[in-house]
């Protein structure tokens, strides 16, 4: 009879069960290595198990070991667990901590107590750059929430946090030599709920959270469209709103009015507002906020936006896509853009393009896509209709919105590959992956949970693991036995995932023991 691989997600490169004992799991167990790694499995530990903590001078013989090594690729692992001890060995800081995080969910209650199976795992990310972002500006999101997913994306081995910062309902992050625009477009947002904003302080916060848990922060400043918040700050850098059928239309259905110059906005139409392009004042203001911003952020990235610019001229969106491009390179940063700006040729060669179209590429998007690699630059794929988290994952759901191709199942948000979706751009263009969840139905922790998980793991999987079909744990079936399988460890950490169709969920109710 062949031994039953216990569940891992993402799914690992190898992975082999043995029959042999498992590693009983107790209080006296020590944990012993890499004082970093050390501290992280023990709170992981007592949030799965409730075992409580025991000083070293008691602990058994039995051991944990985590260990740094320089072996291997950036991020990998392997995972040896047997009845004798269980060691982790990271080829980095990063891949030790990913090791942790598949330790955790390899412990499972036996009795009255906890074990973990014995096995051999080895396991490095197919993936470079794997994200999740979270749109704060249609709904504000507070730090400790931003905190919340930080901590539930790291679990699943994502390394980036892209934060959308900006959008027509709100600005949200302080920049201190424009200070009108969080005093004058902070305070609102989707629906007319309060908005809010991050203080400076706040926006560090944010950031140290990610880099204890080996993730990046992205910031997004939304441009040269999504920008009538801007408009309530400094009303003489903003052209006034086109109007369009459908944006009439988007009011119609989902209320928040027309927008308007000089009036904050609530609604969910985009593509209307503008910069004024050809404006010296615009890049005087651009100047100020990309390079506070690119000051303050000590990761690569800075995210320019450039999607859905309806209100703006094609010319005039070429000039300032070039131009924009050129200046965060030039602060020193990697420019990141949606890949409608791939529609300019002139393009900082730098510059990587993040696309968002279907999973079957429509109306050219692919060809604008293929423009970035063609400057010899990569690809962030975010294809809509698998992976963008704010979709309903059920067509009753008060949650979520259906555009992209309806109903995204869990089944669909499974069953893509990167590679195969844009014609010629294979592993080696393709940056990595990112799973957005744009937030004009979330307001709370909740929402973000009832719609990410469980689909968030398969941007997980898609981002580390190897490619759908070439192991017996990259299909649809294995996943979703997975997933399943992962409702215990959720609910410990207090994860309010989303028992979704097709998933063959078990009606255990195991809670943590205390």
């Amino acid at each position: 009879m062949k031994r039953r691989r216990p569940p891992v997600l993402p799914a690992p490169v190898s992975l082999e069960a043995s029959d042999a004992a498992p590693f009983a799991l107790e209080a006296s167990t020590a944990i012993t290595g890499d004082a970093e790694a050390v501290r992280a499995l023990r709170a992981a530990v007592r949030a799965r198990t409730g075992l409580p903590e025991v000083p070293a001078s008691r602990a058994a013989d039995a051991t944990i070991a985590l260990t740094i090594t320089a072996d291997g690729p950036a991020e990998s692992y392997v995972l040896d667990a047997s009845a004798a001890g269980v060691t982790v060995t990271g080829a980095d800081a990063a891949g030790l901590y990913y090791g942790i995080q598949t330790l955790v969910q390899l412990i499972t209650p036996a009795g009255d107590g906890w074990e973990i199976p014995a096995v051999h795992i080895a396991d490095a990310p197919r993936f470079a750059y794997r994200g999740v972002m979270l749109d704060v500006a249609r709904h504000f999101h507070p730090v400790s929430t931003v905190q919340a997913y930080i901590e539930r994306a790291a679990s699943l081995k994502f390394n980036v946090l892209h934060l959308h910062l900006s959008d027509d309902q709100g600005w949200r992050l302080e920049i201190a030599s424009r200070p009108l625009l969080t005093e004058k477009a902070s305070a609102t947002a989707v629906g007319g709920d309060p908005g809010g904003l991050y203080t400076q302080a706040d926006y560090r916060a944010i950031i140290e959270h990610a880099a204890a848990r080996h993730m990046i922060v992205v910031p997004e400043i939304d441009l040269p469209g999504h920008t009538h918040a801007v408009s309530l700050a400094y009303p003489e850098l903003v052209e006034a709103p086109v109007l369009s059928d459908e944006i009439r239309e988007t009011a119609r259905v989902h209320g928040g009015g027309l927008p308007a110059s000089g009036v904050a906005y609530e609604g969910m139409a985009v593509g209307f507002s503008s910069l004024k392009i050809r404006d010296d004042a615009t890049w005087a203001f651009l100047a100020d906020v990309l390079g506070e911003v690119a000051r303050t952020t000590p990761g690569p990235y800075l995210h320019i936006g450039g999607d859905e610019c309806l209100g703006t001229a094609p010319a005039d969106y070429a000039a300032f896509v070039d131009r924009v491009t050129a200046l965060v390179a030039h602060l020193g940063k990697v420019p990141v853009a949606w890949h409608e700006a791939g529609a300019s040729s002139g393009i900082h060669p730098s510059t990587l393009g993040q696309y968002w179209g279907f999973v079957t590429p429509t109306d050219g998007m692919d060809d604008k896509a293929r423009t970035f690699t063609d400057l010899g630059s990569s690809l962030i794929l975010s294809p809509a209709d698998a992976i963008y988290l704010d979709m309903k994952f059920d067509a009753d759901s008060p949650l979520g919105l259906t555009w992209a191709r309806g109903v995204t199942s869990a089944r669909r948000s499974y069953e893509w590959d990167p590679a195969s979706v844009i014609a010629g751009v294979g592993d080696e263009q393709i940056l990595g992956v990112e799973a957005p969840l744009w937030s004009e139905t979330v307001r709370t922790l909740d929402d973000i949970d009832a719609l990410a998980f469980p689909r968030i793991a398969s941007a997980a999987e898609a981002a580390w693991s190897p490619a759908v079909g070439t192991s017996e744990l990259r299909t649809w079936e294995s996943f979703a036995a997975r997933v399943a399988a992962m409702a215990p460890l959720w609910k410990s950490q207090g994860i309010g995932f989303t028992r979704l169709r097709g998933i063959p969920w078990s009606d255990d109710t195991e809670e943590v023991r205390s």
